[in-house]
């Protein structure tokens, strides 16, 4: 399961509480927001609750602004009995030139979450 790649899985707006006093948004927060895309798009899947369990792989490729439109945008890559796992894009439109640019990805795994809140199997498409 895939979403439309020109639909986000979320999209906010940075803040300057998100920021340093240089207007630099802090990757912690990048990541977090990836997380709750990601966590959108496994919840979904897995119809149900789902917990982060890795980051395997985070790439900065460029900063993040006060003011710039954050999208972020999940694929799902692979779905095992318990866990999902996908990639994921941030993108922004800068705020003063509505340039869109690619700013970071990451792979993220997610797994399934009973009510007794232990893995449980992803139930079949």
């Amino acid at each position: 399961m895939s979403i439309d790649p020109r639909e986000p899985a979320l999209r906010t707006i940075a803040m300057p509480a998100d920021a340093n006093p240089a207007g630099d948004v802090f990757g912690g927060w990048v990541l977090s927001q990836m997380d709750l895309a990601g966590g959108v798009i496994a919840h979904r899947r897995a119809q149900g609750r789902c917990a982060t369990v890795a980051v395997t792989g985070m790439t900065f490729l460029l900063p993040v602004f006060i003011g710039d439109e954050v999208s972020c945008y999940a694929e799902i890559a692979k779905v095992g009995r318990t866990s999902i796992t996908m990639n994921i894009e941030t993108w922004v439109r800068r705020n003063m030139t509505g340039e869109h640019l690619k700013v970071t990805e990451g792979t993220f795994t997610f797994v399934a979450i009973g009510p007794d809140r232990k893995p449980r199997p992803v139930p079949p498409i």
